[in-house]
């Protein structure tokens, strides 16, 4: 079934659990994710990257998600990853998205506001859900910009989002050292707030910090790079096999969505704590 993220993360949040935010790039990670969540019985939700809304990709593959979203028996939500501009927000609204992410955080902080206060009126008018980031979880080697707690409080009292994603020590990417997780901030910001809090860069996050800080009020964990790597390795290890034999794209990809639906379940449990 075809949710918003308003209809999963607030229960996770008091259940202490948290949804995995799985980055998608065609129809066939799209597919993994859902068919792991239907496997499992369990929510999830399906992101797309905001580049595509750019290149023209989002609106169809968009639909592709909402297809198959309406045929599981579980709740899936279709959400804009990183949203760069408002216009991109209301681009994905208008394709069917069900929840959006204006990430103005680069931004200075009245700036982010006003931007994010703009996102929110539009997401509130078509009836889905939207998130944004305060402090500025980073690229790889860029700059990070932890979040800071009364700041963090003012930008939800001053802006209402649904969901709030932190920065408190982890990066986009693979990490090139083990990630310093400031765990004790993820708490003070959870006890502060009300809210779904969201953790960007779940990818490489050693796995006692996340369940730390799902502890402390993260209800959403976002994982592209260790999925998009994963059914790349497995696409190359697929077309190694085949060689130079003939075979139907739909029977190529047929058993990499299958090792990738593994992946994606593996995730799913440890995140729910099943």
């Amino acid at each position: 079934m075809l949710v918003t993220m308003n209809e999963i993360l607030p229960a996770a949040r008091r259940e202490g659990r948290a949804v995995g935010a799985f980055n998608i790039g065609n129809y066939e990670t799209a597919l993994a994710v859902v068919r792991a969540a239907e496997e499992l019985g369990q929510p999830v939700i399906v992101q797309l990257y905001s580049r595509l809304i750019d290149n023209g990709h989002g609106e169809p593959l968009g639909a592709a998600v909402r297809v198959l979203a309406e045929q599981a028996s579980v709740p899936v939500a279709l959400h804009l990853d990183h949203g760069s501009s408002v216009e991109q927000v209301r681009r994905a609204i208008a394709a069917g998205f069900t929840s959006v992410m204006l990430d103005a955080s680069k931004l200075p902080f009245d700036e982010n506001v006003a931007a994010v206060r703009e996102a929110v009126k539009l997401a509130r008018e078509a009836g889905v859900s939207i998130e944004s980031e305060i402090g500025h979880v980073p690229m790889g080697g860029s700059t990070m910009a932890v979040s800071q707690l009364d700041e963090t409080v003012r930008f939800y009292e001053e802006t209402k989002v649904d969901a709030l994603a932190v920065s408190i020590g982890t990066a986009h990417g693979f990490y090139k050292d083990t990630p310093k997780i400031d765990v004790e901030l993820a708490r003070r910001i959870g006890e502060a707030i009300p809210i779904p809090l969201v953790l960007h860069g779940g990818s490489g996050t050693p796995p006692e910090k996340i369940r730390a800080v799902i502890a402390c009020g993260i209800a959403k964990v976002n994982i592209a790079t260790e999925f998009q790597y994963d059914f790349q390795q497995k696409l190359k290890a697929r077309l190694l096999e085949a060689g130079d034999k003939f075979i139907a794209a739909d029977l190529l990809m047929a058993p990499v969505v299958d090792s990738s639906t593994e992946f994606i379940k593996r995730e799913i449990r440890f995140l729910a704590g099943l």
